[in-house]
């Protein structure tokens, strides 16, 4: 989901507690800080508040690997027309564990895989609706003189629709056979017909003009009564006689479509529908012809009007027509309208309508839709699951209840927190504690459900359910919010801030943001809190807080007034220490200030969604680099920026043209800094390394600051590492250095171990730790570089700091199995794996499955790990080997 799906308060009282003002006065200086508990309290709690997590509305299955495996063998042998509806599972499991980039494979898949032209126009569709604001790259793509697809329109006419016409070759069983005409009357008019070709057209004017009715025996018959026009009839003749239509208007058109109909004329009707499919250009054209074709059954015609209202999204949604027809269509007619991928419709629009109000009534209808659409019971469980979630934020209690128990009875464990947050807000606390406490006790525990079971218990209880939560699944942000408030509340402000940067650390959630921020206003420290509020806006420009009641630009305004203004050369120095230091938090507020400021802003937006990347925000980076281009100074700024947005979206070779189109009109550090970025990952030719150094130092020679010379100094000095040039290097990184280009330490320690100086090599990577805010990397570097005791403190401290990165819990497992301890390391690569879909775990440990003999335990792995990366080499060998019993 795009936007915040909020959940019911258990207090519902505490939601309208909020009330910013009361901050406000404290930001505005009108209270002083308090010397009393009670009221230091009181203060602060009228404005830091947690709000409980809410139920989401995802496919959360208890073992997802095991899923995902079943859904992989499911592959292996299902038609092509199952397999688009396979990948759509694949990606609901993904987005229940919140894998942004494995979800659009997924989908991509889907849509590459479609096996009918609706499918095709669904997963277009979705793929376009993820991709909203990424138009620009088909237009630099076209720029290249490339396509990118899947924005492209779908062939309609590409359709089957079987076709049960008359046999042009007739039998004249009772008519006279000296009539070689028919006169068709219509109003005054006659209109002459070929008689035999009339006949071809459908049975019933076969048995009207060859057998035992009067009119086989008739030269003239009267076609008044039939809503034809005589033109409409002319056009008819004509197309018995040539087998097409030529050009025809509209109305004519749906005239004709509808006496086809009407005598079964396969044929014509098919025709009709094809000719009419072209006409369908805007979205009331779509609106009007959907109507027609539905009630005259034409395929064709309905996935044209449907192609036009998806490529529309999320904008069609607004127009109660679109909405209608959506809502009411019945079996048959969502038939009619997308074939059999009914179910792939509604999961689309469902998403739509929640993205934008989740409380809607579209949202409901478009649900209800998507259960009777549902075939399989994964696809029923999702879909009553949603609508439990939906029915819940409407508090329409006893409606969300039943949905859950329908869920929960297909297998749907995670929809009993649905249940538990419903038996609390009836006032069953104790009900819902001990339905967690079952569901605990009955299955391999996850984080969610301890995270669920603390809001059904107080103090001690409540805190360790919170902290086993974290154990079992890191990356669920609640834990850490509570407890960080909790905290505050006791006057503990410092172990307050540290539990709230544990989690900032590795996962920069809005949430978490605003809560540092609020804390920061607490204790009045304005500074810290002016820093979050602007990356929270470079982030998120329309983000709102207390619940969506404040916008966050401006608090910002408030807050701003308490903290002093800088001058352009102040910003650029706290830009260069935060740099520096590695703070990219700190680096993104001073840039969002320089920004307000003026000046260069192609440059700093640039700058900005470096920072945004490196933070593992690619959206936000993405909207950055398409600022960038819009603000560049100049024709060759411009280009640059191009070339960085398509190699950023795996375009490389196309960034490249755009890198030599830059350097053409001018020679500037950045572009052939992106020349020599994109060349060194195009190219597995290790000859090109002499072009790349040529290109750096090309770089290194132009007009430039501190911050990216340091940044191409160190790159430069990778390529000569690869190159064997140990000296060179070491030279680029100690000038790197010079500058305060801080990550050059750790290519400094790689030079040194490579010259088998490894005590050197980890007191360098030590330097890197004590400057670097941010030091996850630089720990799990500096474990390469050091006995097995320091290894392991360092890895263990990695997982402190990032439990995200994998490569720790790979190694300790590789440690433990060398040891014999088969089940321990199994267990370390689980506990992973249970919150992060991660190719390495699951390779590893099918590895270890199969070490010990528990083939089905390992082909279970191997079939997982091909969902994440389904054209891994050596994860395929391993699948082949492990499926073909060999040892």
């Amino acid at each position: 989901m795009r936007t915040f799906f909020p959940s019911d308060s258990c207090k519902e009282s505490q939601l309208n507690a909020i009330n910013p003002q009361s901050w406000l006065q404290v930001e505005r200086g009108k209270l002083s800080k308090l010397s009393s508990s009670h009221k230091y309290s009181s203060s602060i709690e009228s404005f830091i508040k947690v709000p409980e997590p809410p139920i989401l509305p995802f496919f959360k299955p208890i073992d997802y690997v095991e899923v995902l495996a079943q859904i992989h063998e499911e592959m292996e042998s299902c038609s092509p027309q199952e397999r688009s509806t396979l990948y759509l599972l694949q990606f609901q499991i993904f987005r229940g564990l919140g894998e942004t980039k494995l979800m659009r494979r997924s989908l991509r898949s889907a849509w590459q895989r479609a096996g009918t032209v609706h499918e095709k126009l669904v997963f277009g569709a979705w793929l376009r609706y993820e991709k909203q604001g990424e138009e620009l790259i088909a237009d630099l793509l076209a720029t290249c003189n490339k396509c990118a697809q899947e924005f492209g329109p779908v062939d309609v006419s590409q359709l089957q629709v079987e076709v049960n016409g008359c046999s042009k070759e007739t039998v004249v069983m009772n008519g006279d056979k000296s009539l070689k005409n028919v006169n068709f009357k219509i109003g005054d008019e006659i209109i002459v017909c070929d008689r035999q070709k009339i006949a071809s057209l459908s049975a019933p004017f076969h048995a009207m003009l060859n057998g035992y009715f009067t009119e086989s025996s008739s030269q003239d018959i009267d076609l008044s009564e039939n809503n034809i026009s005589p033109l409409g009839m002319r056009t008819i003749g004509e197309f018995s006689i040539t087998g097409s239509l030529s050009e025809v208007h509209p109305d004519l058109l749906l005239e004709i479509l509808v006496f086809s109909n009407k005598f079964c004329c396969e044929r014509l009707k098919d025709a009709c529908d094809r000719k009419l499919a072209y006409l369908v250009c805007t979205k009331d054209d779509a609106a009007e012809f959907m109507e027609y074709a539905i009630e005259q059954n034409s395929p064709v015609l309905a996935a044209s009007c449907l192609q036009v209202f998806l490529h529309e999204l999320p904008d069609c949604l607004n127009d109660e027509r679109v909405v209608e027809i959506f809502s009411n269509a019945d079996r048959q007619q969502r038939s009619i309208m997308v074939g059999r991928a009914s179910f792939s419709l509604y999961c689309l629009l469902s998403e739509v309508a929640m993205n934008l109000d989740p409380r809607s009534d579209k949202t409901v209808c478009f649900l209800e839709q998507l259960i009777e659409s549902a075939e399989t019971d994964r696809e029923k469980l999702l879909a009553f699951h949603q609508l439990g979630c939906v029915r819940l934020l409407r508090k329409e209690y006893d409606e969300a209840e039943g949905l859950f128990e329908k869920a929960v009875s297909l297998g749907h464990v995670y929809s009993i927190a649905g249940l538990a947050r419903l038996g609390y807000i009836k006032g069953h606390k104790l009900c819902s504690y001990e339905k967690l406490s079952s569901v605990i006790s009955s299955v391999n525990p996850l984080g969610w459900m301890y995270q669920e079971r603390s809001l059904y218990c107080e103090g001690d209880k409540r805190s360790e359910d919170l902290e086993k939560a974290t154990e079992l699944d890191p990356t669920l942000t609640y834990p850490y919010m509570y407890r960080a408030a909790s905290l505050m509340m006791k006057q503990n402000v410092q172990a307050a801030l540290a539990e709230i940067n544990r989690v900032l650390g590795f996962k920069l959630a809005l949430e978490c943001m605003e809560l540092r921020f609020c804390l920061y206003l607490a204790i009045e420290d304005y500074k810290a809190a002016i820093r979050d509020v602007q990356a929270i806006l470079t982030l998120s420009p329309d983000y709102r807080m207390f619940e969506g009641r404040v916008a966050a630009s401006h608090l910002r305004t408030l807050v701003r007034e308490h903290v002093g203004s800088w001058t352009t050369a102040d910003c650029w120095m706290q830009l260069y220490d935060r740099w520096s230091s590695v703070d990219d938090i700190g680096s993104l507020s001073v840039i969002y200030q320089m920004l307000e400021s003026g000046g260069a802003k192609g440059v700093l937006y640039f700058r900005q969604s470096l920072l945004l990347l490196r933070l593992n925000c690619p959206d936000a980076a993405m909207r950055s680099l398409e600022l960038a281009r819009r603000h560049a100074s100049s024709e060759h700024e411009r280009l640059v920026y191009e070339g960085w947005i398509l190699y950023d979206t795996g375009h490389c070779e196309e960034g490249l043209r755009k890198a030599e189109e830059s350097i053409k009109i001018s020679r500037s550090f950045e572009a052939f800094f992106l020349k020599a970025y994109a060349l060194a990952d195009s190219s597995l030719d290790s000859s090109c390394s002499s072009t790349v150094i040529s290109l750096l130092e090309n770089a290194l020679k132009c007009p430039s600051d501190n911050l990216r010379k340091g940044q191409a100094l160190n790159n430069l000095g990778s390529v000569l590492v690869d190159c064997g040039k140990l000296d060179s290097a070491a030279d680029c990184y100690i000038n790197a250095l010079k500058i305060r280009h801080t990550r050059a330490h750790q290519g400094l320690a790689r030079v040194h171990f490579l010259k088998n100086d490894k005590a050197t090599a980890y007191v360098e990577m030590t330097k890197l730790i004590e400057k670097a805010k941010n030091n996850a990397s630089a720990y799990e570097k500096r474990s390469e570089y050091c006995d097995r005791d320091l290894t392991k403190a360092d890895l263990e401290m990695v997982t402190r700091i990032d439990p995200l990165r994998v490569y720790p819990y790979r190694y300790r497992a590789a440690v433990l199995m060398d040891s014999r301890k088969e089940k321990e390391a199994i267990a370390e690569l689980s506990r992973a794996i249970a919150f992060k879909a991660d190719l390495h775990l699951l390779h590893l440990r099918a590895a270890f499955h199969e070490h010990v003999g528990d083939v089905l335990a390992a082909l279970r792995d191997c079939r997982a790990a091909l969902s994440v990366d389904p054209n891994h080499q050596e994860m395929l060998e391993l699948h082949s080997r492990v499926n073909s019993h060999e040892p």
